[in-house]
């Protein structure tokens, strides 16, 4: 009877897998994203990438061997003048840059110094926002997501996307776990890089699975004894972290002093990390808690996006693709003068902009 129990169990187990392998795989394919000439009405958003993936292969990466030697390039993306608050406007066939997102242009930066030559000649300031996207997201993804980010938000510090080897694959999951712990070498080595010189700093943005490579990244720097990487972050988003709160708080406490401020982003109704809960075998990710408890005794503030949530890609990214978020969180930043002093230790975002529970 116990090993009938136990294949039934282990069947129900796959059943559930499968299931939530199903439904990721029925999210919207993997556009790529492609060459148009700009046209005068169109926002060019300039982004610097740091990245070990091939900058010939812009699409999925499943069960490609990872390189170890990083690249680096600057691009120019057109945000149309149609654009809407949250959306990115993929061209349905022949890209158009009066209503489509279009790379205008690129220039292949020469290794880690030449992306830091570059970064410093494009803003007079000493502050750079670092943005680490999720699981299942390519390089052409990414790229026209912090494109997006930098133009709704109206951002104009310098901007690096740094994108790890995501399979870009829904069957990648486990793949994507292993690219991050591989990726945190190369990320520690550009945090060193970028805040090498006296008074400048960094600021990092992180999404989803990118959550655990920031953590990972100050964990590692933290035991390294490498404070005076920790000292020049100026502050850190995470947006849906797909993390286990039990290791999320090991990892805090591996870091000793959080960076400040230290921002959680979450929604209840996040359906991405309710599958995640299921691939890992917990049915809660940090991104999905509902309260302070799990995150007690640490230096962060949780921000609630739920009742913000408009369904757009599974309520997996509600503070940058959902309009009403975008418009309530772009003036509280504004209010803290682009610090936390606007923000409570927990706070619930309401429906109506500006709206806090």
């Amino acid at each position: 009877m116990s090993a009938a129990i136990g294949i039934l169990t282990f069947r129900l187990g796959r059943v559930a897998l499968f299931v939530g392998v199903g439904l990721l795989t029925a999210c919207a394919p993997h556009q790529t994203a492609k060459r148009a000439a700009p046209v005068p009405a169109a926002e060019i958003e300039e982004i610097f990438v740091a990245t070990p993936r091939s900058l010939s292969s812009t699409g999925q990466a499943f069960g490609e061997q990872r390189p170890r030697r990083m690249n680096f390039f600057r691009a120019g993306i057109s945000v149309p003048p149609t654009h809407e608050t949250g959306k990115i406007e993929w061209p349905d066939e022949t890209p158009d840059a009066a209503t489509d997102f279009v790379v205008a242009d690129t220039q292949v930066l020469k290794g880690q110094a030449g992306l830091l030559r570059s970064v410093r000649g494009a803003h007079s300031g000493k502050e750079t926002l670092v943005f680490v996207h999720g699981y299942n997201n390519t390089l052409s993804d990414s790229m026209y997501r912090l494109a997006q980010i930098r133009s709704d938000f109206e951002i104009t510090m310098p901007t690096i996307l740094f994108s790890w080897l995501s399979a870009g694959d829904p069957r990648g999951y486990a793949y994507d776990r292993d690219s991050v712990l591989f990726s945190r070498d190369d990320f520690v080595e550009m945090l060193d890089g970028l805040t090498s010189r006296p008074g400048e700093r960094v600021f990092l943005l992180a999404h989803s699975m990118g959550s655990h490579l920031v953590m990972e990244a100050l964990r590692q720097a933290a035991l390294q004894g490498d404070t005076e990487i920790l000292s020049r972050i100026s502050g850190v988003v995470l947006m849906s972290p797909d993390i286990d709160p039990d290791l999320f708080r090991r990892q805090a406490e591996a870091i000793g002093p959080l960076p400040q401020p230290f921002l959680i982003f979450t929604s209840r109704q996040d359906r991405a990390l309710s599958i995640a809960g299921f691939i890992t075998g917990r049915k809660q990710r940090l991104g999905l808690i509902d309260g302070p408890d799990k995150v007690k005794g640490l230096n962060v503030k949780v921000v609630d996006f739920t009742a913000l949530a408009d369904g757009e890609g599974y309520n997996h990214f509600v503070p940058v693709t959902s309009p009403a978020a975008v418009n309530v969180l772009r003036g509280m930043i504004n209010q803290a003068g682009e610090r936390a002093s606007a923000f409570g230790d927990y706070m619930v975002l309401g429906a109506q902009p500006g709206l806090v529970e």
